[in-house]
């Protein structure tokens, strides 16, 4: 057969190999509820069980992708490094708002498939959905020569989840002398890597060096997978104990923890009550980043800002023992500001 799909430069024998290598990691990651399996048209999950525990059930979903991370996963070969990273931009969003995740689904367009490159990639979104009690139930793969280089891919994630409406998290619970509890980041996250690979680029920096001040290479440290966070929620959100919650990202911890923060109120922070981690030191020292820009554009080494009430402080430190850092506090508003650092 004369083949010109693939001649224009789309091999349906390589997608069909792709699909075939992922089964196995899509299919370890489904519950129950699944009820379709890879090759239909759509993807099916039964929340009948979910419902059935809720007065008034509320889905929440979130959408993500991991930014120009991505190039320094193509490059450097780190590609199930970044299918984890999807997960958790999107997972930690929805549970921000409280929900019990339910399902994920991924879309990757390609220049050229390669079905060993797909394959990592999903075996980290499966790694991902795993840690985070999603069921991966569907996805798409995109071959669109052209559109990009051969060796580029893109992502992006789609997290579902389920909460009841008076279960909901957001600013409306948040009261002054609530207590501001800091979840750690693994490192750098998803966000900022525009920054990063300027950085990088202008300093020359070898990435793959190992560096002293990091106990690891810049490339290990930058790489990182975003922590996923349900573990450390999920018992919390059970107990009815936070009043919201901030997923810091793009924007840092000034633009994101505003998001919970009332009109009339200010979250007051504390830096020195956590210790930031070594890569941020490095890209401050090798980008002349002023302190202001970099909490408006990392997380500065706390990844999710809990609000907590007084009187459920002791329980928190119950459940997150060491890992409980109070590191700042919600009081009246002044110099009309949502979030102060100092």
């Amino acid at each position: 057969m004369n083949d010109q799909y693939k001649a224009a430069g789309v091999d349906i024998k390589a997608g069909e190999k792709a699909v075939n290598d992922i089964k196995s990691m899509v299919k370890s990651t489904q519950d129950n509820n699944v009820l379709s399996g890879i090759g239909g048209f759509g993807a099916e999950y039964a929340i009948g069980s979910f419902v059935k525990r809720m007065q008034d059930p509320v889905l929440v979903s979130g959408t993500d992708g991991v930014g120009t991370k991505l190039m320094l996963a193509i490059k450097y070969n780190r590609n199930k490094h970044i299918g984890i990273d999807l997960v958790a931009m999107c997972l930690n969003d929805i549970l921000a708002q409280g929900a019990h995740p339910l399902f994920f689904l991924d879309y990757l367009s390609t220049g050229l498939l390669k079905p060993d490159a797909v394959s990592e990639v999903v075996n980290g979104i499966a790694e991902g959905c795993k840690q985070g009690h999603l069921s991966l139930i569907g996805g798409e793969m995109a071959e669109m020569p052209g559109m990009y280089q051969k060796n580029d891919y893109d992502l992006s994630g789609f997290a579902v989840g389920m909460v009841d409406r008076n279960k909901m998290l957001g600013a409306k619970n948040v009261s002054k002398g609530d207590i501001l509890i800091g979840l750690s980041s693994s490192g750098i996250h998803s966000n900022g890597y525009s920054l990063v690979r300027k950085i990088i680029k202008d300093n020359d920096l070898n990435v793959e060096e190992y560096r002293k001040e990091l106990g690891e290479s810049i490339l290990d440290s930058v790489m990182r997978p975003t922590r996923i966070y349900y573990n450390v929620l999920n018992l919390l959100l059970e107990n009815n104990l936070i009043n919201a919650a901030a997923h810091i990202t793009g924007g840092g911890i000034l633009d994101n923890l505003s998001r919970i923060i009332p009109s009339d109120l200010t979250a007051d922070i504390d830096e020195s009550t956590w210790k930031r981690p070594a890569i941020f030191d490095l890209l401050q020292k090798y980008g002349k980043i002023d302190h202001q820009e970099m909490h408006s554009v990392f997380n500065m080494g706390i990844g999710m800002i809990l609000a907590v009430n007084p009187k459920n402080i002791a329980k928190v430190k119950d459940f997150l023992g060491d890992e409980m850092l109070e590191i700042g506090e919600v009081v009246s508003r002044h110099d009309d500001v949502a979030v102060t650092i100092s």
